[in-house]
């Protein structure tokens, strides 16, 4: 049985088509820089799964536009990017950082910029919070999210329900951010 196999369907392009033993149905996703996958379960032909997919056209040039979009955003900021200058990258976290906490009344206890290469942010049990240097090439509201999440750590210790909520209630829709963010994978900084 094969694993995988690629379709050139028309008005989309090329989509991958994997086996996957994980998805109880057909999922396709539209990412930035992969293109279009389709995840088909065991028992579903790859013949069958195109014909679900050549239904769902519209739904994928709808999100390919939108992926379009971050990946145009994405060469502007790698383009405009150049060397990180880290007087203004740490003037800039910290002025966001300062606002954000007496904003909305939290406390840390110290705060370290770094050019991490898997995290964005990170925030320690003592209340250390720990910021990428890389956020500043990101949006502002991006950066607010990545500083927020982790001044939210500052009280909550997990990402369970609670930590959401709150989350939510300082940005708005918080996994719609999270979401954002992944778009700017830090391989690309």
């Amino acid at each position: 049985m094969e694993k995988s196999v690629v379709f050139e369907i028309e008005g989309v392009g090329q989509v991958l088509f994997e086996r996957s033993t994980k998805a109880k149905h057909l999922n396709i996703s539209v990412k930035p820089f992969k293109g279009v996958r389709v995840a088909v379960p065991i028992g579903l032909s790859f013949k069958k799964a195109e014909k679900v997919v050549k239904s769902k056209i519209e739904w994928i040039k709808k999100h390919q536009e939108k992926m379009s979009l971050a990946e145009l955003e994405h060469e502007n900021i790698l383009r405009n990017s150049g060397e990180i200058d880290k007087a203004e990258a740490r003037a800039k976290l910290m002025s966001r950082l300062n606002h954000l906490t007496k904003k909305n009344g939290f406390t840390y206890n110290r705060v370290f910029i770094r050019n991490q290469r898997t995290r964005w942010g990170s925030c320690s049990s003592k209340n250390n919070i720990n910021l990428n240097i890389k956020l500043v090439r990101l949006p502002d509201e991006l950066i607010d999210y990545v500083i927020l999440h982790e001044l939210v750590h500052t009280r909550i210790k997990n990402h369970r329900k609670a930590f959401w909520t709150e989350l939510d209630r300082l940005v708005g829709d918080a996994k719609k951010m999270q979401f954002r963010l992944k778009e700017y994978g830090l391989g690309f900084l």
